[in-house]
């Protein structure tokens, strides 16, 4: 369950263009017929030392034209190296997948579904809610916890969108989808039959975040500490840095549990807590 509500709002208000200065007006001279002697107005001279510039274009004006040239190609510059989805300070966007192996309950299972159920996907600050609560409950659930997982993708804003559905995608292919809410749309397998195993020990909850800027550094290798640290850093982000979250749980149908060998199986890459 989750959404993309970040990457549909407009990182920037739309301003309104300001509108025309005025100026304030001066008497108009008189005009004279050519060659009566009349007067004629003429812009101010300004002579520096070797050279004469006229129509009031002075020593000031061309440094202030040099100015905003550099500051021209300063902002082109920061463009073209934010557009290469370099990572580090200078990322606009992270993505970050967190995976947490746990003890099955079949409260924290009816739980998840609980909070999927309620949950508002449409909006940043009802993912952003949704981030927090599941992080509370797997906070509760904290002695539970066996296996985890913890991977982080800096870059360009353009680019964590693509990032994001990656992963995303991933995580759906890894399973059955017996249950299924994104940005409001509701569906659920009425077909799947549940298939209780008899060593089943295990319910696998992977979340998917996507926000501006960077998330609070994890330490490696994960261990216990280090993946409530993870939580903590997932659960910072606010409706203002959200951009697209994605929470799962497997097994979802009531009384399913993963056994210890295909946990290890289908996610090799989970490390012990």
């Amino acid at each position: 369950m989750g959404g993309r509500g970040g990457f549909r709002t407009p990182s920037f208000p739309q301003v309104n263009p300001s509108p025309a200065p005025s100026y304030p007006t001066y008497p108009s001279y008189p005009s004279y017929p050519r060659g009566t002697g009349g007067y004629y107005p003429s812009a101010p001279i300004v002579v520096g030392p070797g050279f004469g510039f006229s129509s009031g274009i002075g020593l000031t004006g061309i440094l202030l034209f040099a100015g905003l040239i550099f500051v021209g190609f300063a902002i082109v510059r920061g463009l073209a190296r934010a557009s290469s989805g370099g990572g580090g300070a200078e990322a606009e966007a992270e993505v970050s997948r967190l995976r947490i192996a746990t003890l099955y309950t079949p409260q924290l299972q009816a739980a998840l579904r609980t909070l999927a159920n309620n949950a508002e996907t449409e909006s940043t600050k009802g993912l952003a809610d949704l981030v927090d609560d599941a992080a509370v409950l797997l906070l509760r659930d904290q002695a539970g916890w066996r296996f985890g997982s913890y991977e982080t993708w800096r870059g360009s804003l353009d680019r964590a969108e693509g990032q994001f559905d990656q992963w995303m995608t991933q995580v759906r292919s890894e399973s059955v989808e017996t249950y299924r809410k994104f940005e409001g749309k509701l569906e659920t397998n009425t077909v799947y039959q549940p298939k209780a195993e008899p060593d089943g020990r295990y319910i696998l909850v992977t979340m998917v975040v996507a926000a501006h800027g960077t998330l609070p550094e994890v330490p490696k290798p994960l261990r216990a500490a280090g993946a409530k640290q993870a939580l903590m850093a997932l659960s910072s982000t606010t409706p203002v840095t959200m951009l697209a979250a994605y929470l799962a749980w497997t097994p979802e149908a009531s009384g399913e549990a993963l056994t210890e060998e295909d946990l290890l199986s289908g996610w090799p890459g989970l490390e012990l807590l």
